[in-house]
């Protein structure tokens, strides 16, 4: 007895006719995923800024009430957005500057940036700035702080967590920072010894 092979049926030819148009469509549908990618929102770009498990849309309206209402030390979780306006010297390990927010010479608030969770661009007057972080009402000394904001208020911890803390985040003329790694025992060690 001849034992029997099945056939395989015959694999298709490539038809031009046939094949070009669906290949056709596949591009269309990826460039269209694509563009769709390239013009999310900068909502979109940035983490989501959270408080208490809810997401923050932009708060400077409540930024400004709570300089004009809360005792000093107050803290909420804060997202503003304005325009870097001022400088000021670099303390220790942070970077610290205003921006003004909604378009009010009284509408400043200080920006604090913890330089162990990445470096920042050459700051200048104009930029574009979005916060997430803490907000602290700080318009009067205190023994752990003596000196006071000059804005009356600052935005903190604008940048990712390391530990059970709410992340934050810094973003600059739409680039964001503040998601670097954090420190290190050689943050400790001043950069001449190397």
């Amino acid at each position: 007895m001849e034992a029997r092979v099945p056939q395989l049926a015959p694999s298709r030819a490539f038809d031009k006719d046939k094949d070009v148009p669906m290949n056709r469509l596949r591009a269309l549908g990826f460039t269209f995923a694509l563009l769709f990618a390239f013009t999310a929102t900068a909502d979109q770009a940035f983490p989501p800024c959270m408080a208490n498990g809810k997401k923050l849309g932009i708060t400077n309206a409540q930024v400004k009430q709570w300089k004009e209402t809360t005792q000093n030390q107050f803290l909420g979780r804060a997202r503003v957005r304005g325009v870097l306006s001022k400088m000021y010297e670099t303390r220790k390990t942070h970077a610290h500057f205003q921006i003004e927010f909604d378009g009010g010479v009284e509408d400043t608030l200080e920006v604090v940036y913890n330089f162990g969770f990445g470096k920042l661009p050459k700051l200048a007057v104009g930029m574009e700035i979005e916060a997430c972080g803490d907000y602290i009402t700080s318009n009067r000394p205190t023994a752990k702080y003596p000196v006071p904001s000059p804005d009356g208020g600052i935005i903190h911890w604008v940048h990712r967590t390391t530990g059970r803390h709410e992340a934050g985040y810094l973003a600059i003329d739409g680039q964001l920072y503040g998601q670097g790694s954090g420190w290190s025992v050689f943050d400790l060690i001043p950069a001449e010894a190397f």
